[in-house]
């Protein structure tokens, strides 16, 4: 298994269409923990990977396999995992930090440091040992996720991902066929030719510039043929096809997973967002009624969706297309439930409902809105935004989902 679930800043990863290959004859490899993992039961999947490490505790892929549970249950606990966190460009180079509770970044941290030591060890006795190769990839992968999301750290988690991806040319150049191993590569070639000219200009780089329609077609061969990695990859291509403004290639990659792993909501929360960009209200709306659906009748995974979650999400999508009087009711709906919202989605939903008093010409109403998002994140991203917000009112130009709405 790679790296994984929205493999968060696009810096590093690991395990639908595209690709001239033929997709393979049995379904992909899925170790014992990430059927839980996938269908966002990440404490069940922390602890088959708990039970795998004590079984073999010489085995460094169980080692990243915790390590990537550990890490990926704070992603979710935080409302972080989704593809908005890499749809601008540049975006994931100014996010605030994401917490971590010291007990889980001392685990996390123990966990890639023996994945390190036990594949080094074993390439000290056998430098063509594939296994210990993409194990180590996947280490450092892993890594850079942690130093870019939870440190804050870009550029030694570009440092691991450049390591990630040098292992697992290795792995290739031992065995081209190791198709698996090609997800962190095309991975690196999108990342490294979407960073800006200072960053790509680095040293440590080596003059490796990228490639971005190479790295989606590795992607897209991963999906077609991958064992190990298929799932991942395709996660991956639905989050860079929406970044790529290409909405409709991830829906029916969204479609496809979702039928594979039930519980997972979020990717139907994603499909609402594929739909919208591509102009689709009705289906965007339709989508997010039959999670809504599904929470209602207790659906396995669907329970622990809150309403204020459906409130806000339905009123976001209608802020969008310009209907404001049900995005303002919507919104404030969610806030009037607010202990429900993470943190980051009521920060969020304070600045919408403030835009939207703002196109409705109320920015008495909207400035105490924005003075809302200072009060919760005044060291956000979106508190700069809202702050700005307060001398120089709202406005946008028509999007794209208006005029086709």
């Amino acid at each position: 298994m790679g790296l994984n679930f929205l493999a968060l800043p696009l810096l590093a990863g690991c395990v639908l269409s595209g690709g001239h290959s033929q997709r393979p004859a049995r379904e992909p490899v899925i170790a014992p923990g990430f059927d839980r993992f996938y269908n966002n039961d990440y404490d069940g999947a922390i602890k088959q990977f708990e039970a795998a490490v004590k079984a073999a505790p010489a085995d460094a892929e169980s080692y990243n396999h915790l390590a990537q549970g550990i890490l990926y249950e704070t992603l979710f606990r935080t409302g972080t995992l989704g593809s908005h966190l890499v749809t601008d460009a540049n975006e994931f180079l100014h996010r605030s930090k994401i917490p971590m509770s010291p007990k889980d970044k001392k685990r996390f941290t123990q966990c890639i440091e023996k994945a390190l030591q036990l594949s080094q060890g074993r390439l000290d006795r056998n430098p063509k040992d594939i296994d210990a190769l993409y194990a180590l990839g996947v280490a450092h992968a892993l890594r850079a996720n942690y130093l870019f999301l939870i440190d804050k750290a870009w550029i030694e988690a570009l440092r691991e991902a450049t390591a990630a991806r040098k292992a697992d040319e290795q792995v290739l150049e031992i065995n081209p066929d190791f198709i698996d191993a090609r997800l962190i590569l095309g991975l690196n070639e999108y990342v490294v030719s979407s960073l800006p000219f200072y960053l790509r200009a680095l040293g440590f780089l080596g003059g490796f510039h990228g490639d971005k329609e190479d790295g989606i077609r590795q992607l897209e061969s991963v999906y077609e043929c991958g064992l190990r990695n298929r799932y991942d990859a395709g996660i991956l291509l639905a989050v860079i096809y929406r970044r790529e403004h290409r909405p409709r290639q991830a829906i029916p990659l969204l479609r496809a997973l979702a039928e594979r792993f039930p519980e997972n909501y979020l990717l139907r929360f994603e499909q609402v967002e594929m739909y919208s960009d591509a102009g689709d209200k009705a289906n965007a709306l339709k989508v997010l009624g039959e999670v809504d659906a599904l929470r209602e009748a207790g659906a396995p995974g669907y329970a622990q969706i809150k309403p204020a979650k459906i409130l806000y999400l339905r009123g976001n999508l209608q802020f969008w297309y310009g209907d404001l009087p049900q995005a303002e009711a919507n919104l404030k709906s969610a806030l009037a439930r607010n202990d429900e919202l993470e943190m980051g989605t009521k920060t969020l939903a304070w600045l919408r409902l403030g835009q939207v008093y703002d196109l409705q010409k109320r920015h008495t109403e909207a400035a105490g809105a924005y003075r809302e998002v200072l009060k919760l994140a005044p060291e956000s991203d979106l508190a700069s935004e809202a702050k700005g917000y307060l001398s120089n009112p709202y406005r946008r130009k028509k999007t794209s989902q208006e005029t086709a709405a």
